[in-house]
């Protein structure tokens, strides 16, 4: 690039921010769909549509045709094998051809270490999913460093340990009243009415949102993280841009609020919006809308699948494996080791993408500069090199807690303490309650590559027996 077009580069950009800063983040969503729906009108290209169908057995397709991106592989139940093949015969596998491109899978959990700790080499970004998001938006989990530290640092105190002590009353208040009120005398839905209503309880709480509309929180999550473009959901491109559009909308009048209130000499609160507002770094978001738009959209996912998906999950390993259930029950202070079982053997985000920075030889292969590099944590969970016995539920399981489900380095989840804290609460105040909790048929499984959870989950409770 010669002096004159990096000149026009540096114009056309300050332009383009500009333009970003004076237009509404929920117009310049609107204006993205119309241009979306004109690009199909014209190259009258159909939006992507994922159907079912039998997944072949690993073992009977070729090593280099093994896709482990098919969006119905952990619904099929395909997943063990797929991997376990993967690990055993190409730790480091390239398909050629998938609906989401080319891409290299890391399957072993020594392998996914060493990249989730590179970032010099693995790039984060542009996107953490396999497939490409309809908006362009920004989010602190897909930079790199040093931005990446610097939006982290700002809104990461809402979890500090001195914040947590004093959210644990509150978090067992509102376990305590959503187990309370539920029915005994009949099956009912485990997903709705206990782990999208609590993880949903807490967003809130976390993001001052109101209260009585927490629902629209976990809509915007499971609608926004499912596009089939994305992950090999179900979400419409019409749907996904409506549900962002209205995300931005409600989020905007949050921020303006809370921010006249504090001039209004409101004192401040401890929520991610108002850590947001007074941290020198990100009090300008609002006039970013894209960052501000894509750091809301991973506050609520993050805060969202994995928590819920984990509750359900361990349900469910609970139910199919009986004799860890009477351990548990007989030996409560078992209950923290059972949440990192848990968290290993749900792996509620099956995986996180990078991208090769530079050309690399990397476990035996040689991966260009540009390759998508995707680390499943779903098989580095089951791998037999660092967990014996991987497939089995055992809540003692001496090193549960190096489960890789939080990812390593920069970007480890920045919400692992609170995540471990509510299921540990939620599972103290049900072995309070309940002596059997009983999984009526089949569940009901998500759609996708990245979210590996549940749709429906239908339970019956036995109530504790007071003899």
């Amino acid at each position: 690039m010669n002096t004159v077009d990096s000149a026009l580069e540096r114009a056309k950009t300050k332009v383009q921010n500009k333009l970003q800063a004076t237009i509404p983040v929920d117009r310049q969503v609107q204006a993205a769909h119309l241009v979306e729906k004109a690009r199909r009108l014209v190259s009258k290209v159909e939006p992507l549509v994922f159907t079912e169908r039998p997944i072949p057995d690993a073992a009977d397709l070729p090593l280099t045709e093994l896709d482990v991106s098919d969006p119905f592989l952990f619904r099929q139940g395909k997943w063990h094998s797929y991997f376990k093949r993967l690990r055993e015969e190409a730790p480091v596998h390239y398909l050629a051809d998938s609906a989401f491109g080319p891409f290299w899978s890391v399957t072993r959990y020594e392998d996914i270490v060493a990249v989730d700790t590179n970032p010099a080499v693995f790039s984060a970004e542009p996107y953490i999913i396999l497939g490409h998001a309809p908006i362009n938006v920004e989010m602190f989990i897909a930079m790199d460093p040093p931005v990446h530290d610097v939006q982290r640092k700002a809104v990461q105190g809402v979890v500090a340990p001195r914040n947590l002590r004093e959210m644990e009353s509150l978090i067992r208040e509102r376990v305590q009243d959503v187990l309370d009120n539920l029915p005994i005398d009949r099956p009912f839905d485990w997903v709705d009415r206990v782990s999208m209503e609590l993880t949903g309880r807490m967003l809130a709480t976390l993001l001052d949102f109101p209260y009585d509309e927490r629902r629209k929180l976990t809509y915007w999550s499971d609608t926004i993280s499912g596009t089939a473009e994305g992950t090999g959901g179900t979400t419409s491109q019409d749907d996904f841009y409506e549900a962002t559009g209205d995300m931005a909308r409600n989020f905007m009048a949050l921020w303006y609020d809370k921010a006249a209130r504090r001039k209004r000499g409101e004192a401040p609160g401890f929520d991610l919006i108002t850590l947001m507002q007074t941290s020198e770094d990100t009090k300008d978001l609002i006039n970013r809308p894209l960052e501000f738009l894509g750091n809301l959209a991973l506050l609520i996912v993050g805060g969202n699948d994995t928590t819920r998906n984990s509750m359900s999950g361990g349900v469910l390993a609970l139910h199919q494996n009986p004799d860890q259930f009477e351990k548990l029950k007989a030996d409560p202070s078992l209950i923290s080791n059972t949440v990192s079982e848990v968290i290993r053997w749900q792996t509620p985000l099956a995986y996180m993408r990078r991208v090769a920075k530079e050309d690399v030889h990397f476990g035996g292969q040689f991966i260009r500069k540009g390759d998508k590099v995707v680390m499943w944590y779903a098989s580095g969970n089951r791998d037999e090199r660092q967990f014996e016995n991987p497939d089995a539920f055992i809540i003692d399981r001496p090193n549960a807690r190096s489960h890789m489900s939080f990812g390593f380095g920069v970007h480890r989840c920045m919400g692992n303490r609170l995540a471990e804290m509510q299921l540990r609460i939620m599972w103290e105040e049900l072995l309070a309650r309940f002596d059997k909790i009983e999984v009526i048929g089949e569940p009901e499984y998500v759609q996708s590559n990245f979210v590996k959870g549940y749709e429906k989950m239908m339970v019956q409770l036995t109530p504790k027996s007071t003899d």
